[in-house]
């Protein structure tokens, strides 16, 4: 449940709409308060849905900062990390098609 759009130009190179986020790609937020930030996945936790991005913190009430949580819905991959051997089989699958 962690997957968002892709981006127009990775739309049209590998003909998939959306893909789940990994950590290592790099992300556009479409949507809230940090809109047009863009930086790399950090984290992703598959139980809640949420992602989170590099550079996008909240200060917590005792002065800390965290990282702040987004959803995935909420954002678009312009960039993909693919060093896993499983997702270059998927993207290469669609590709073929």
């Amino acid at each position: 449940m962690t997957a968002a759009h892709m981006s127009t130009e990775l739309l049209g190179k590998y003909g998939r709409r959306s893909l789940p986020v990994r950590k290592g790609d790099t992300v556009l937020v479409k949507r809230g308060e940090s809109k047009s930030l863009s930086g790399e996945v950090t984290r992703v936790n598959p139980k809640t849905g949420k992602v989170y991005v590099e550079g996008l913190t909240v200060k917590k009430m005792d002065g800390t900062d965290v990282e702040k949580p987004l959803h995935a819905s909420n954002l678009e991959i312009t960039d993909l990390h693919l060093e896993d051997r499983e997702r270059r089989e998927v993207l290469e699958k669609k590709i073929s098609k």
